[in-house]
């Protein structure tokens, strides 16, 4: 039998392999070939692919139009043999070549809900072994790893275990942040569609590690997709004895659900979404007390966003120590980047840190879309900081963005030619806040209001210097007095604008 792979991945859908899919099936109705709806390689320039298997490996195609498909057929698709549209072997390619996948290492490669799929390239490794290991020694092999939340705040994920663990509580929780709302964002959807059983694998992992025995994916409403695969998943894990009581007989228990979010960016924000998953609305909880210590309906809690506990897996696998030898600094391990916005070859890019976004901009992504210069990449979602092209050196290391005021976050590059003002993204972002702020303080409610008018005001020329200063105040109180990063970050691609690009709002080059 002959085995034919197009993606599921939403993106690939959007670009039509949904009908690609249709158009083979019809046109090789009878014939001895199964049509396997994986995930996306994250080449996503040349989605819909298709991949065939070959007895030399798998050969790819692509972007494929359902207009192509009779001539692909009729040239030997289902033999490998070329066409106009032939790539060869994906993973032959430079941008696929390059990477170090980790957390994406099944992605693209197996049917994302097939448990026998996952089991044949790896899958469950590392929960065999945590279920052989004590508690804090699973722990310990996190600490080792050197993770850090991939979720933006980069908080070493072993404390926060280690704190849950010691916490005294009957019953403890583990809640994964599948609300990616970051503009430029979407390695956490891509992980959920392309292989939701390594989430499950890492939160089960986390309930032993912790003694918890409850948890929930609090996914974001906007992804329906990723809904269906997750839920197609642990339904299998059930079924197989991988979630539920005793899980693979020993005894231990860990349960799964998945809920849907209210749609609020703020309930991006950890103690926001405890609220929301409580069925409360999204407001953000002051801390201390931390969610470790009192969480989720009162109870020690863990949050991690979903590439944090999709690292897991891998880690409980190979062994901290393992995964400590990728990266540099205090960031080891890997990072999913997204290529996003004003980019030639956009999709996911998943690389030891170190690499430079200048590498990952022209190396990879090959430049703009445009053609024209690249001007500014925000890194980090609407609240990280618009970087100009001196900075395009600096490598990806949460250290090293912070030396500069820029911000790692999730991984999210948005790419801007030199035709975008940064004005304009600057008076965005206080507008953005307006919008998504959830009302609970002062400095992020009304800051943000009294930005967007400041802004403007520097804009149509009135009292330009005073104003300009105003809005520097403005931003320190909004960073130093907001309860959370939203109002707390917001600062940052306006003064990140405000400092780099202060032609755009008609002031000499000087920072202040």
């Amino acid at each position: 039998m002959t085995r034919l792979f197009i993606s599921r991945d939403s993106t690939a859908l959007s670009l039509g392999a949904e009908l690609v899919a249709q158009t083979l099936q019809q046109h090789t109705a009878g014939q001895n070939i199964e049509i396997i709806r994986n995930g996306s390689r994250g080449l996503f320039w040349l989605e819909p692919l298709i991949e065939v298997e070959t007895d030399a490996g798998r050969v790819a195609y692509g972007p494929v139009q359902p207009e192509d498909v009779a001539s692909l057929l009729a040239s030997g698709l289902l033999e490998g043999k070329q066409h106009p549209l032939y790539l060869g072997d994906i993973e032959a390619l430079p941008y696929f070549k390059n990477q170090n996948r980790l957390t994406f290492a099944r992605v693209g490669i197996t049917d994302p809900v097939s448990l026998d799929d996952y089991l044949a390239h790896d899958g469950y490794r590392g929960l065999k072994n945590a279920l052989a290991l004590q508690p804090a020694d699973i722990v310990k092999q996190v600490t080792e790893s050197g993770l850090r939340g991939r979720g933006g705040a980069a908080f070493p994920t072993g404390i926060k275990w280690n704190t849950v663990l010691n916490a005294p509580a009957e019953q403890k929780y583990i809640v994964c942040n599948a609300d990616e709302g970051d503009s430029g964002t979407f390695s956490d959807r891509m992980i959920m569609e392309g292989d939701p059983f390594v989430l499950i694998e890492g939160m089960t992992i986390a309930g032993l590690a912790v003694g918890a025995t409850q948890g929930y994916i609090y996914l974001r409403i906007e992804y329906p997709h990723a809904k269906i695969a997750l839920n197609q998943a642990i339904a299998a894990a059930y079924e197989n004895g991988y979630l539920g009581e005793n899980i693979q007989g020993s005894g231990k228990t860990f349960h799964l659900e998945v809920r849907s979010g209210a749609g609020a960016y703020v309930c991006g924000e950890e103690t926001s979404l405890l609220e929301s998953l409580e069925g409360k609305r999204g407001l953000v909880r002051f801390k201390p007390p931390l969610p470790a210590i009192v969480g989720l309906f009162g109870k020690p809690t863990i949050v991690n966003n979903v590439i944090s506990l999709a690292s897991i897996p891998v880690i409980l696998d190979k062994g901290g120590e393992y995964y400590k030898n990728f990266g540099l600094g205090r960031s080891r391990g890997t990072l999913p980047i997204q290529l996003a916005g004003n980019i030639k070859h956009g999709g996911l890019f998943e690389a030891a840190f170190g690499v430079t976004l200048r590498e990952l901009l022209y190396d990879y992504g090959g430049g703009s879309a445009s053609g024209r210069p690249i001007r500014a990449v925000q890194v980090g979602g609407p609240l990280g900081a618009y970087m100009p092209e001196s900075q395009f050196d600096t490598p990806l290391d949460y250290e090293a963005f912070a030396a500069i005021g820029a911000v790692l976050g999730h991984g999210g590059i948005v790419v801007h030619d030199d035709t975008t003002s940064l004005a304009d993204m600057a008076r965005y972002a206080m507008e953005f806040c307006v919008e998504e702020s959830c009302g609970k303080c002062t400095p992020c409610r009304i800051g943000s209001t009294r930005g967007v008018e400041v802004i403007d005001r520097i804009l149509d020329n009135v009292d330009k210097a005073k104003n300009t200063e105003l809005l520097r105040d403005l931003c320190d109180t909004m960073t130093c007095g907001s309860l959370c990063a939203m109002g707390g970050m917001t600062p940052y691609p306006v003064l990140s604008a405000l400092n780099h690009f202060p032609e755009d709002f008609g002031l000499q080059a000087t920072k202040a």
